[in-house]
């Protein structure tokens, strides 16, 4: 069911959101040159795929986490399309294709050796990453590995069709309340 609502979903969003998409694109063309970014990230099954999002740092930046990365390295707009999450659109692409979910563990670097025993040890990577989950919901960021780990696997052992919306209403509404979810 949450395949069916991923697809549905991600192509209407894809479908409307398509004129802002294009915006952002041409604002991103005239900010960097390559207004979109690609990164090989862990999905389910420990599987390698390729991410997709709008460029918020100078090309030819370090391909390493968000909180390992310099601030300095982020564009004016880049900054705009963090705080506003809208560089996370294309990712709407890696729904439709199957790579990721709307609500699941987000994907991790392949450098996250940590991380990636952590999950595999708690049988994380037996559901699609997500553009957002319980741990962004949270505020917990890929620093902690094994709070991180932690908190992936209750989202996914406990997801059900529900809680998948409540994840969604609270992460559109930019709510940090994962306990109104009802997970630790």
């Amino acid at each position: 069911m949450i395949r069916l609502l991923d697809v549905m979903f991600s192509a209407l969003a894809l479908l409307l959101g398509s004129p802002l998409l294009l915006v952002l694109c041409l604002l991103g063309w005239w900010d960097t040159g390559l207004p979109l970014f690609r990164q090989t990230r862990v999905g389910r099954g420990k599987e390698l795929f390729t991410l997709i999002k709008l460029r918020t740092m100078n090309p030819g930046t370090a391909s390493v986490a968000t909180h390992l990365a310099s601030t300095s390295d982020v564009t004016g707009l880049g900054h705009f399309l963090r705080r506003t999450k809208l560089d996370e659109l294309p990712q709407l692409w890696n729904v439709l294709r199957g790579d990721m979910s709307l609500v699941g563990p987000r994907p991790c670097l392949p450098g996250q050796v940590e991380l990636i025993n952590e999950r595999a040890r708690r049988g994380v990577f037996d559901a699609r990453p997500g553009i957002t989950g319980l741990a962004q919901v949270k505020g917990i960021d890929m620093s902690d590995p094994v709070r991180l780990a932690k908190v992936d696997e209750a989202m996914v052992r406990h997801l059900t069709v529900k809680s998948y919306f409540k994840l969604l209403i609270l992460t559109i509404m930019g709510k940090g309340a994962g306990d109104r979810v009802g997970w630790s």
